[in-house]
């Protein structure tokens, strides 16, 4: 189970500003890459006001706002005729830098541990590249969870609340990390499962 099972309807909220975005002459690409921005910008803000945690509030409301981007993109793409080879390169790299870019000051906030979170940020890449890996073995891309990209967005959102309003988080949230290691692994093995089951 995962909340990107919930898309179709977040979808079906944004619709009608996916039009008006493209009446307006806005694309997918375009969308794609500003998220992508602003998240690097975002993330190296945070960084810049350690050790003053405050800043990690920006964290959930921008993971709100990118979600709707993500699906905006895809719906500009697949529903007004803006899908391309280089959008497709785009949405995968854009969202690896963008989840890199969001994550990484935690490796900076204490209890969580530098090595640990950096392990996430490894396996949460390695998750998303194994979803992408399922049309090359004749699958559909694969979003299997428990810790795909919408379940990581909410629980560094969380985090981000949590630090910002509470900080220093306490000494037990350390395990946070770990446990988000051992989810994505399990992501990730989901993933390359359902692809060779659909492949064959």
């Amino acid at each position: 189970m995962s909340i990107y099972a919930l898309k179709p309807n977040f979808q079906a909220l944004l619709r009608p500003l996916a039009g008006a975005l493209a009446r307006a002459g806005v694309t997918a690409n375009q969308i794609t890459v500003a998220a992508a921005v602003v998240s690097m910008l975002l993330g190296a803000f945070v960084v810049w006001r350690l050790p003053d945690a405050h800043a990690f509030l920006l964290i959930p409301v921008w993971m709100v706002v990118r979600m709707a981007c993500n699906a905006i993109d895809g719906m500009l793409a697949r529903e007004f005729a803006q899908m391309s080879r280089l959008g497709a390169y785009l949405n995968e790299l854009a969202d690896a830098v963008s989840d890199v870019a969001l994550y990484l000051p935690f490796a900076l906030l204490p209890p969580f541990s530098p090595l640990w979170t950096g392990l996430v940020i490894v396996l949460a890449v390695m998750s998303e590249y194994a979803g992408a890996l399922g049309p090359l073995v004749g699958a559909s891309r694969r979003y299997e969870g428990p810790m795909g990209k919408s379940d990581r967005a909410f629980v560094f959102g969380t985090l981000g609340l949590w630090a910002g309003l509470a900080a220093p988080p306490p000494e037990w949230s350390g395990l946070v990390m770990p446990v988000l290691a051992a989810a994505l692994v399990v992501t990730i093995v989901n993933r390359v499962r359902g692809g060779l089951r659909e492949g064959r």
